[in-house]
């Protein structure tokens, strides 16, 4: 921005431009959909330049502003899933934070405002929304096996993926959380990835991620792999659903953490060994669409949060 901007008018500039990205994400098609992870941006340029409570205003406004133009409704889910990611991103700027530390911020406030927005749309609109939604899944397999009936597919075969189609269901509605968390991660990325394209063309300096092959998480998650390992087992043999639920979405968030620890372990013994970028993602690639593979990658990665294989093996000689 420039100098001669106050800061007044500059915060009025980027409440202006959050609440036209608002409304493109609400009535553009396609296009809104990419465009609302810019929501963050100005409030969370704000927040760098002027601090929390000016991007907090900031916040309440241009929810204001959008509820008036579009809906509440539709105006809190751009508040609270972008907006508040957005301040809390720029807080963390203003205050010099590591990378890491403004992202899980960010995370934990973007994951709260997923909670937070499926609790009110349940209350506002008086339906269970994870059962809506199964709901239209089931009419969906429904009219595709109807389908297949048509076209002369072998009954019995039918009838196996009729089978099927309950219990993976009910597996999904257990993932509830970690879906959730997902969501919250998805926008917390797009967030940070946003900022970090910006940032730097307004000359605000935006702390940087430690290089992949670097990447570590604590060992705890190994522990909690193995306990909630074992909890799923108990749950689904007992019949304790509760726990049943619990432990497979700790048993997933700790899988993905593995995967991505195995991954960055295997990118640092690829760079020891100076192989080529082609060989690499054609490695990566494999890995990836083989399940055992990609589920020795994650085992791997949560062996290496105990022993760290590359302090034992490529700092050697």
């Amino acid at each position: 921005m420039n100098k001669s901007i106050t800061p007044t008018i500059e915060g009025g500039l980027l409440v202006a431009i959050t609440v036209v990205l608002g409304l493109v994400t609400v009535y553009v098609p396609i296009i809104g959909l990419m465009v609302e992870f810019f929501c963050a941006v100005p409030l969370a340029v704000l927040t760098a330049r002027q601090g929390a409570g000016k991007g907090l205003t900031a916040l309440v406004v241009s929810f204001l502003l959008l509820s008036i133009l579009i809906s509440p409704l539709l105006s809190m889910r751009i508040a609270l899933t972008f907006g508040l990611s957005g301040v809390v991103l720029g807080w963390g700027v203003k205050n010099n934070f590591a990378a890491v530390k403004i992202f899980l911020a960010t995370l934990i406030v973007a994951s709260a405002a997923q909670v937070l927005m499926l609790a009110m749309a349940t209350v506002i609109m008086d339906i269970n929304i994870i059962e809506t939604q199964l709901e239209v899944i089931r009419e969906s397999f429904a009219e595709s096996f109807q389908m297949y009936e048509s076209m002369g597919v072998d009954p019995a075969r039918i009838n196996d993926a009729k089978n099927q189609v309950e219990p993976a269901l009910q597996t999904l509605a257990l993932m509830v959380p970690t879906i959730l968390m997902f969501t919250a991660l998805t926008t917390t990325a797009a967030t940070y990835l946003t900022a970090k394209w910006i940032f730097p063309k307004l000359q605000i300096k935006m702390p940087q991620f430690p290089p992949f092959t670097e990447w570590k998480f604590p060992a705890i998650f190994f522990y909690m792999g193995i306990v909630s390992g074992l909890g799923l087992y108990w749950g689904v043999t007992r019949g304790w659903t509760q726990i049943e639920e619990i432990t497979l979405n700790l048993l997933i968030l700790s899988a993905v953490l593995g995967i991505v620890e195995g991954f960055s372990l295997i990118s640092a013994m690829l760079d020891r060994y100076k192989i080529s970028k082609f060989m690499r993602w054609f490695l990566y690639v494999i890995l990836i669409l083989n399940a055992f593979l990609l589920q020795t990658v994650a085992i791997v990665g949560l062996m290496d949060m105990i022993f760290d294989y590359r302090k034992r093996f490529l700092s050697g000689k």
